[in-house]
């Protein structure tokens, strides 16, 4: 099958070598006239400089690009392979993320789940790094990661069950918020709310694979946004990775905004990217909307976490179209016009299509086959999982604690059995509750007395 194949990698150009071999010929005449500070590869230097940029002229961080706003590979371009195929597959999930966020978002909306974020504008980022990855690389997400789980074949069923927290809730039994997914099986730890915990447990967790027999076949990929990189968890998390060391891939959504904070209010440096030479790094800023540069930059940086055993920073230049989340207005902080001109300009989606278009590798009855047939899928699960019970009543006590259980969980236990043989049967309010229970809290009540 016809494929695209790239020149060279994206870490690694020629332009950079040579840059790299132009500044280790100055440092050698500087050394060779005034040394270097002992135990260190710092040159000496007689002039007084100081310095605001990790790049040789003072610049900005480039941003490494495929494809450009219409879908057509830029001069130059380092293509990463792929194959119909594989565009395919990654076109149609890039497809069915905002089917699916369309969906939960108005339920939402309809006061049948309490809550959601939604990953809008975002596609080629979250799609294209996941395409890159190894299927059992362990992945830490924050909280717009669903389309990892769904090109890991983790299944709408799993994602509407989780959102309704009903009986086959696999992430958390029906006691975490929505969007909290988690699943062993797909190698995807369970999302927590507070922001930023994730980027230190990926370094643990990469630590861990590192002294296993998994050392040099996977890494922990941990993803965060811009704004969680202003915790103190992400420098720990750096810190950890490149001097323990161990194979953390840092993937950090640079989307413009920490809710309703624009990105020129989180930092005065060159967005994130700037920090990672800081810790001795590799380091890349790609094109986060274009789906092609992020799979060919997280591929490379998978390969440099493998080889060397240590952390690699990849910052995806996006935007974030939707708002925050479900408790969020963005247009309190940002204009309409400014949204819709992204979503019309920058569109991650359609500048893929195009390209796939180009290849001959799509046309319109697919398109608009493709779409038909998400909604329809999407929509299916939504009905089924709406038509479940919650898990059993006793669940809501389960797999809190490890080990002995605490007295407090006993005691409230106690206190809830109490109040079921008093009302269960005889207060309509909570006979109506106990409806919506698998088992209607009836097997629970028996298993306490």
């Amino acid at each position: 099958m016809h494929a695209l194949r790239r020149g060279t990698t994206a870490l690694t150009s020629r332009t950079a070598r040579n840059a790299l071999n132009g500044r280790r010929g100055l440092q050698s005449a500087s050394t060779e006239r005034f040394g270097h500070l002992p135990d260190s590869h710092s040159p000496i230097t007689p002039k007084l400089k100081f310095f605001n940029s990790v790049t040789e002229d003072g610049g900005q961080i480039p941003t490494y690009r495929v494809l450009d706003g219409v879908g057509k590979p830029i001069e130059g371009a380092e293509m990463p392979e792929i194959d119909e195929t594989l565009a395919r597959k990654i076109y149609e999930n890039m497809v069915l993320l905002p089917t699916l966020d369309t969906l939960l978002y108005n339920v939402q909306r309809q006061g049948k789940i309490s809550f959601y974020m939604t990953a809008y504008g975002e596609e080629a980022t979250i799609i294209g790094s996941a395409a890159a990855l190894a299927s059992d690389d362990e992945v830490l997400g924050q909280y717009r990661e669903s389309g990892v789980l769904l090109w890991r074949g983790f299944g709408l069923d799993n994602i509407m069950s989780q959102c309704l927290g009903n009986e086959e809730d696999t992430s958390g039994k029906g006691k975490q918020m929505p969007v909290h997914f988690g699943s062993p099986a797909h190698h995807f730890l369970t999302i927590s709310s507070p922001l930023a915990t994730q980027i230190p447990q990926a370094a643990g967790v990469a630590f861990a694979i590192n002294r296993s027999a998994r050392r040099g076949k996977n890494c922990a990929a941990v993803y965060f946004g811009e704004g969680a990189a202003s915790e103190g968890d992400f420098h720990a998390g750096m810190l950890f990775a490149s001097t323990i060391p161990s194979p953390t891939l840092f993937i950090v959504r640079n989307n413009g905004f920490a809710i309703s904070t624009p990105a020129a209010e989180q930092y005065h440096g060159d967005g994130i990217a700037a920090r990672g030479p800081g810790y001795g790094v590799w380091t890349v800023r790609v094109d986060g909307n274009d789906v092609l540069a992020v799979l060919g930059a997280v591929r490379e940086a998978r390969k440099k976490c493998l080889e060397e055993g240590r952390g690699v920073l990849v910052e995806a230049m996006t935007y974030r179209v939707g708002h925050h989340s479900t408790s969020d207005d963005s247009f309190a902080y940002r204009s309409r016009s400014e949204v819709e001109d992204k979503k019309r300009i920058d569109n991650p989606i359609t500048r893929f299509r195009l390209f796939m278009e180009s290849q001959g590798w799509w046309s319109k009855a697919e398109e608009d086959a493709l779409r038909a047939r998400l909604k329809k899928d999407v929509m299916q699960a939504f009905k089924r999982a709406e038509g479940m019970q919650r898990p059993e009543l006793q669940e809501m006590f389960t797999d809190v604690y490890g080990g002995e259980e605490p007295w407090n969980i006993k005691e409230q236990r106690e206190e809830l059995a109490g109040l079921l043989k008093k009302y269960a049967n005889d207060w309509e309010p909570w006979k109506t509750e106990l409806e919506r229970f698998k088992g209607k809290g009836q097997e629970w009540l028996k298993k306490s007395d």
